[in-house]
């Protein structure tokens, strides 16, 4: 697979099959994705991989924190500006209703809506888990060699016929995951990563999200 077919076949999976992904798997694509460039070669970025039984302790801590605050708590940065505007705001919200639209789920049934939800924390069915967290000392730049360490695990995940799920969703439940995984203080919990085999029958996996033409976020200029 190149590059242009990992990117075009990249899209959220929010529903997985339960066939096994091997550790040497796992490990030969963050090996490759290490390669992600970042200033400085400061490499910034941490990550648990949760597999198995480990994987299904972090899902269990955190439905269990969920009887208490079914929102985990506050996370530790604005997953969404406070004060989103548009065209942005619009784009989020209708990227929600079409997700909701692939299984027939209107807006008003807030049940079903919030069942589909917390598969959030089940990674989605997902064999693997990821965690990724970064160094509190960090700034904008670091946080954006971050992001392309987490592209090329997903493009890499495409070569090996895999789907993902990036997951900022995990970031409520911060001190769920640093008391089970022992992460330090001195990092800040970003998000989670689902990995596994698309279960490509389950209608949500159907959606692929909008992209606005080249014309609404790019400006050409030839001439002085």
């Amino acid at each position: 697979m190149n590059v242009s077919e990992a990117l075009a076949t990249r899209k959220s999976i929010r529903a997985f099959r339960p066939d096994p992904v091997s550790r040497q798997t796992i490990e030969s694509i963050l090996a490759l994705a290490s390669r992600a460039p970042s200033g400085g070669n400061l490499q910034p970025w941490k990550v648990h991989v949760l597999i198995g039984a480990a994987k299904d302790e972090l899902v269990r801590r955190t439905k269990a924190r969920m009887l208490t605050n079914p929102r985990g708590g506050t996370p530790e940065y604005h997953i969404y500006p406070p004060e989103l505007t548009e065209p942005y705001a619009t784009r989020r919200f209708q990227v929600g209703e079409q997700m909701y639209a692939t299984m027939g789920i209107p807006r008003e049934d807030r049940a079903r809506r919030l069942q589909q939800f917390v598969l959030n924390w089940e990674f989605f069915g997902a064999p693997v888990g990821m965690i990724f967290s970064i160094d509190r000392q960090m700034q904008e730049g670091q946080w954006s060699d971050l992001g392309g360490f987490l592209q090329s695990i997903m493009l890499l995940a495409r070569e090996y016929g895999l789907h993902t799920c990036s997951q900022e969703a995990w970031a409520p439940f911060h001190e769920v995951i640093r008391e089970y995984l022992k992460v330090p203080q001195e990092e800040i919990i970003f998000c989670g990563m689902a990995v596994g085999y698309a279960d490509e029958a389950a209608p949500i996996n159907s959606l692929v999200s909008e992209r606005a033409p080249l014309a609404e976020w790019t400006v050409f200029r030839e001439h002085a």
